[in-house]
């Protein structure tokens, strides 16, 4: 494959139609289960108990390049924690699951120290979890993980977006953790993750003296937005997108609308790097990344304004008739 090539997610190895069609088929199976939902809801009363899992990805191998797994716990508990602040649920335990080919102290203090500096952000608590050694089925380690959280009944969100609403969106730190199959295969064409990193950027977590490596740059961990939480229980939020695997298609989960995107965050430099090494295309990218906004909202305009004004958020667009999302001149359907 030559640098003038084109590439795609698919082409990296994650085709998200078939990935779609896969998910589909086990939903189906295991019977009627809303997909637009981030979080699974249990009526226990008065409140709901709220559950979603979701793991770390390929991320890991680039951690496993730079022998430092010590962000990817806070990754993981982002994940998962974010998926409930998307439903309107306060995430309030986790629980993980390590599968190693075999057991080393070193790489699992690490992922410890991360899921600690992870629960603490997030402000939950860590009440368990599970290593498995399993040589002929895993290659290496994966983590995953569980959170559980907790919502009063009329504190979780409709779910759905209304025409005329105002989207407030919120900044990124980065790739987070999805769509890396893609920004690997493409970040590794000319470079070695070891490399200085061409642009000019700063893995604020990771690197102290501000020129960061390629490896470091993928690395940055995964924004945690519970602090979000008490400044949209304030506000009459119809729905709330967490921008992942999918990218800018995530908001159709707020509803069929069009989201008209006329002002988004930008996106950050490493984004630029992994289009131009991959030579992707403008709507791939958008497909695959979050762009440099993590995390979408959807509320009354008058709302809207003031819980831009009261965090870092801002107004980045609005819901409109039709059925798209339409962003930088694109149009994702």
């Amino acid at each position: 494959m030559t640098d003038k090539e084109e590439l795609t997610y698919a082409d990296a190895g994650v085709d998200i139609e078939a990935s779609e069609a896969a998910t589909a088929a086990l939903v189906g199976a295991v019977g009627d289960i809303d997909e637009s939902e981030y979080a699974g809801l249990l009526d226990i009363g008065d409140r709901y108990l709220a559950l979603a899992t979701d793991g770390v990805g390929t991320k890991l191998l680039v951690a496993e390049a730079l022998g430092d797994y010590s962000t990817v716990g806070i990754d993981c508990i982002a994940m998962n924690a974010n998926d409930l602040v998307a439903s309107g649920v306060e995430p309030v335990a986790f629980v993980d699951y390590l599968a190693v080919d075999e057991p080393s102290e070193e790489f699992s203090e690490q992922v410890g120290d991360g899921l600690a500096a992870g629960a603490d952000e997030a402000n939950i608590a860590l009440v368990g979890g599970e290593t498995a050694v399993m040589p002929e089925v895993i290659k290496g380690l994966d983590l995953a993980g569980a959170c559980v959280g907790l919502a009063p009944k009329d504190a979780v969100f409709p779910g759905e977006a209304e025409v005329g609403d105002a989207l407030v969106g919120f900044p990124s730190s980065g790739i987070h953790s999805n769509g890396l199959t893609l920004a690997r295969e493409a970040a590794t064409r000319n470079h070695d993750y070891s490399d200085p990193f061409p642009l000019d950027a700063e893995a604020e977590t990771l690197a102290d003296d501000g020129n960061p490596s390629v490896g470091e740059v993928l690395l940055e961990p995964t924004r945690i937005y519970t602090y979000l939480l008490e400044d949209l229980r304030e506000r009459e939020v119809h729905a709330a997108a967490h921008v992942t695997g999918g990218g800018w298609t995530n908001l159709s989960r707020m509803g069929d609308h069009r989201y008209e995107i006329s002002d988004p965050f930008d996106a950050q430099p490493v984004f630029e790097f992994v289009q131009s090494e991959g030579n992707v295309s403008d709507e791939e990218m958008h497909r695959t990344f979050n762009m440099g906004t993590g995390f979408v909202v959807a509320l009354p305009e008058d709302d809207a304004e003031s819980l831009a004004d009261e965090t870092d958020g801002r107004v980045i667009g609005e819901v409109t008739e039709g059925d798209s999302v339409a962003i930088r001149g694109l149009e994702l359907d």
